[in-house]
């Protein structure tokens, strides 16, 4: 028999876990927030090593994708190296006292929890999402509670565990991470309403939840990343990097690769390197079943298709590749709404597009994130520099990626300066409040401490230029006095 539901939608049970989560937090909030740089910089190293070290994040990644059904193991193994660049990045940054020191300005910043965090956790990233998030959060001194997805509760309930022991080895409360067990959408929104600050990774319809609950939130946008690559592209550099790209965590990512809009000179050299690198290429009567498979008759993604292996994609469609292909390729055949191969697949495969001059890529990209992924990211290989330029002016994204594999890239790599994060802002363009990676300075409160400077006062003229009417100022000092 089910239990009864309170008037929130959620179980007395799942009441009751949320009462006691919130008091043992607000309990462990009290300490944390007395510990000095020193130590919440030892806590951060602590919790990240007790799963980023490769033996247990093995367990965890073996955990996770035989409890959900998704995902690479091979590939998943290199989240660990993120949860090194989120330590690195937190552990160079001030969050404890002074944080930031403007003598010109007389400004001085202060670091202050941010308090309760409700952290909503994606199932394709059941590890990673919950290491990252308390870094920053502990980083920050402030307290986590974990939403983890139905899918893969259990290798996210572990991989708090295992924080939790790090923390406690360190005379630290547990509680400072908590993880959720009755977890199901009404008890995400009741945490979400209750928290201090949510970060919500993973769909729309939780991003928009967040948003709504009343709770300042931090969400993510919708990807759809596409790569433009022209003439002057190394074509062998860009087929790789494409291909590790769409084949980590087999395209689970929002950032995976999903469309490349070739510059039609090398559209065919491109295309036989994708080969080379494992692609394989679906003739029209492929194309069509993957069509068929991927969406309904309402043009809604297929959940079963999303992060799986190319061979299995390709045997649920009624067709079979050889076991050495790494990802599936398809002709798009044009792009908008009608056309669904140019929208966001999540899976190993890839759809590619022939263009004939730069400001031709530049309309079809626009007209790719209009169908899906506004605000998300795209990137291009080239060594031209005004094409980088004039992508950059164009595109309606938060990050473009230069000769990178997009998925390994957009949130932050040891090789380029972009915050590490698990969570990508995709500002208005995706509904989010943030056009930036979410990190430290996301979980921090900060207090601007202000003294006099000398007198910082443009002239009029300076001010209003050419519009400054020095006769209207005069005439109406004479009126007024």
């Amino acid at each position: 028999m089910a239990a009864p539901e309170t008037k929130k939608g959620i179980t007395d049970e799942q009441q009751q876990e949320l009462d006691e989560a919130f008091a043992r937090a607000k309990k462990a909030l009290a300490i944390i927030e007395t510990y000095d740089q020193a130590r919440v910089d030892r806590l951060c190293q602590a919790v990240a090593w007790a799963v980023a070290n490769k033996q247990t994040f093995t367990r965890l990644v073996d955990m996770g994708i035989k409890e959900s059904g998704l995902g690479d193991a091979v590939s998943r193994m290199g989240k660990r190296m993120k949860i090194r660049g989120v330590l690195r990045d937190a552990l160079r940054q001030k969050s404890v006292g002074i944080i930031e020191e403007l003598p010109e300005k007389g400004i001085v910043k202060y670091g202050k929890p941010a308090g309760i965090v409700a952290c909503i956790v994606p199932t394709t990233n059941p590890d990673l999402t919950p290491a990252g998030n308390a870094i920053y959060a502990i980083k920050a001194r402030d307290v986590v509670i974990f939403s983890p997805h139905p899918r893969s509760k259990k290798t996210s309930f572990e991989t708090v565990r295992l924080m939790r022991e790090a923390l406690e080895r360190e005379g630290a409360p547990a509680d400072i991470l908590q993880c959720l067990t009755r977890v199901n959408i009404p008890m995400s929104q009741a945490l979400m309403a209750r928290a201090d600050l949510i970060v919500a990774t993973g769909g729309q319809p939780m991003v928009r939840a967040a948003y709504s609950s009343g709770t300042p939130a931090y969400g993510v946008g919708a990807g759809n990343s596409t790569m433009i690559i022209d003439e002057t592209a190394n074509i062998e550099e860009a087929a790789h990097n494409t291909q590790l790209s769409k084949t980590s965590d087999f395209g689970s990512g929002c950032s995976a690769d999903g469309n490349l809009i070739i510059e039609d000179g090398i559209f065919d050299k491109l295309l036989k390197q994708l080969q080379v690198e494992g692609g394989y290429l679906a003739n029209d009567a492929e194309k069509a079943a993957l069509r068929r498979l991927m969406w309904d008759d309402e043009a809604h993604r297929t959940p079963d298709t999303v992060a799986i292996a190319p061979q299995q994609l390709a045997k649920a469609a009624g067709f079979t590749i050889p076991a050495d292909r790494k990802f599936i390729i398809v002709h798009g055949d044009g792009i908008g709404k009608e056309h669904l191969f140019s929208g966001e697949k999540l899976t190993t495969l890839l759809a590619v597009y022939r263009y004939k001059g730069f400001d031709q890529a530049l309309e079809m990209m626009r007209g790719v994130y209009e169908v899906g992924g506004k605000g998300h990211s795209c990137g291009i290989y080239s060594f031209d520099q005004k094409h980088i330029h004039a992508l950059a002016l164009a595109a309606p994204v938060s990050r473009i990626m230069v000769r990178q594999p997009q998925s390994k890239a957009n949130a932050g790599a040891f090789n380029n300066g972009m915050p590490m994060t698990s969570s990508l802002g995709c500002g208005t363009w995706g509904g989010n409040v943030v056009s930036e990676n979410v990190h430290l300075k996301h979980y921090l409160n900060t207090t601007w401490v202000s003294v006099p400077i000398k007198e910082d006062k443009p002239s009029d003229e300076e001010l209003f230029g050419a519009f400054y009417d020095a006769a209207l100022e005069a005439e109406f000092e004479t009126i007024t006095t």
